[in-house]
């Protein structure tokens, strides 16, 4: 079967992604297009060139400042939109602030895009939205029984264990994360356990900065390079995004240990590939048993499955009773 060549009667994937001719619109497009809906901010779902945006209204500033000043419409959570011959809105994706569903409806059907979504608790961002469909265009990123994770307290207790044990042994530690989404996530679980200050890469704090003036509560940071030349970062915490591996800014922290916080991490092999000293079990995406569960509450006739593991998720789907295919995505990693 060619994967790229699915036609469906309200969303066709296309050289530029998923295209609904009959709103004039791409979701998350690959290329620059006309009008593009917006599911979140990353990199891989949020690119420049198009010609006019659309977003819920908690991601505007994160749109913003990624793809500059271009035309952005803002659109409640909930609030419904005519776009051609569409109504389509936005809903809490639970994937990282502003992130959401798109829902469309068009003659007598119901379409919704999942974008990136988890199930889990998060407080820096909306809680994901159950809703009903006639087609669920969902995620796959972690579509393996294997990927179960744990609960997100219990990490934050860990991180903290491993902190407190390189600062009784005088060293820095080093937790590489996702600039947008998981580095807020990890400060405002952190900030239930202690009042520490965290320091963060240039890449985090301006991100900080608007999850803060979003209402997002996390603990007190301080950008590396704001501090003096030669300051010990002895048995502090300091966030990194993994552009900073093997960088020159590393130096800086003389003996450290290095953590990376993914839902990679479920896989021991993947850490000692890439050198972590730890690895932390936390996702922003949805697991095996959310992704199932998600797929049931929806209602959905039909599953089209993309990103990620799309196609073991699809062939099991199909072996369960429900149609399904797997759509052909850009080649991308778990965040940009």
């Amino acid at each position: 079967m060619d994967r790229r060549a699915v036609v469906t009667d309200v969303l066709m994937t296309s050289a530029d992604g998923l295209h609904c001719a009959a709103g004039g619109f791409h979701v998350d497009p690959v290329g620059p297009v006309r009008r593009a809906v917006i599911t979140h901010a990353h990199g891989d779902h949020a690119r420049p060139g198009s010609g006019e945006y659309l977003c819920a209204a908690s991601s505007v500033p994160l749109l913003a400042r990624r793809l500059g000043d271009v035309p952005i419409v803002a659109v409640e959570y909930g609030e419904r939109v005519r776009l051609g011959d569409t109504d389509v809105s936005f809903h809490p994706a639970g994937h990282v602030l502003g992130s959401a569903q798109v829902r469309i409806e068009h003659a007598g059907q119901v379409w919704v895009v999942s974008g990136d979504y988890k199930r889990q608790p998060d407080p820096t961002c909306a809680a994901f939205e159950p809703l009903q469909a006639d087609v669920l265009v969902t995620e796959a990123t972690f579509a393996l029984p294997i990927y179960r994770w744990p609960d997100p307290a219990e990490v934050a207790r860990d991180i903290v264990a491993w902190w407190d044990a390189n600062r009784a042994q005088g060293r820095a530690s080093v937790l590489f994360c996702y600039a947008l989404g998981k580095a807020q996530r990890i400060l405002a679980l952190l900030g239930a356990l202690t009042d520490r200050r965290v320091f963060v890469h240039g890449a985090i704090e301006p991100i900080n900065a608007i999850y803060r003036s979003a209402g997002v509560r996390m603990l007190a940071t301080e950008p590396v390079a704001d501090t003096a030349r030669g300051r010990s970062f002895s048995g502090e915490l300091v966030l990194a995004p993994e552009l900073a591996i093997g960088t020159p800014w590393m130096r800086r922290f003389g003996t450290h240990e290095s953590a990376f916080a993914s839902g990679w991490m479920r896989v021991r092999g993947n850490r000692r590939r890439r050198s972590f000293d730890r690895g932390f079990e936390l996702s922003d995406h949805a697991d095996w048993p959310a992704l199932l569960d998600t797929v049931r509450a929806s209602g959905a006739r039909r599953v089209l499955t993309t990103h990620g593991y799309a196609e073991p998720l699809a062939r099991y789907l199909r072996e369960q009773g429900t149609p399904a295919e797997a759509l052909a995505a850009p080649a991308r990693t778990e965040e940009d």
